[in-house]
C-alpha cells in the first residue's frame, strides 16, 4: 500500500505539538481591526488546540 500524502493546505494551517496535539490559529483576525476592541483582538492571538473528532480528521489529513 503507498504511503499517505500529507494534506498540503491543512499542512498550513494546523501543526502538531511535541506531545501530539493539534493546534489552529483562530479565526476573524485578517482585517477590520479598527471595528474590534483591544480585548477581543488579544484574545484572538495565539494558537489553540483542535477539539473532539475534529482533531481525528486533521491527523488524517495531516499523514498522522
Amino acid at each position: 500500500m503507498p504511503k499517505m500524502k500529507t494534506h498540503k493546505g491543512a499542512a498550513k494551517r494546523f501543526k502538531i505539538t511535541g506531545s501530539g496535539k493539534i493546534t489552529r490559529g483562530r479565526a476573524f483576525m485578517s482585517h477590520n481591526f479598527e471595528q474590534k476592541s483591544s480585548k477581543r483582538k488579544r484574545r484572538l492571538t495565539g494558537r489553540v488546540e483542535v477539539t473532539g473528532g475534529d482533531g481525528d480528521r486533521m491527523k488524517r489529513l495531516l499523514g498522522r
